[in-house]
């Protein structure tokens, strides 16, 4: 028995290459998520007891370096 073969149709062609660039896409994405999550998943440092949870960090320096004018 001898099966043919449909050849292959461009609308076949287009449909395949894009769900092997969404693989590929999907691929590359998924490894970078579970790195950025993982530095998150620290404790978080206690509030301060008396109030005036405002504290002067790296953070907000950088913040005001870049409002200036």
């Amino acid at each position: 028995m001898s099966q043919s073969k449909a050849p292959l149709s461009r609308r076949r062609l287009f449909a395949g290459a894009g769900t092997a660039g969404a693989l590929a896409a999907a691929a590359t994405v998924l490894p970078l998520q579970r790195e950025a999550a993982a530095p998150s998943a620290a404790a978080p440092e206690p509030a301060p007891e008396s109030g005036g949870g405002y504290r002067l960090s790296a953070h907000v320096q950088q913040y005001y370096r870049t409002t200036k004018v």
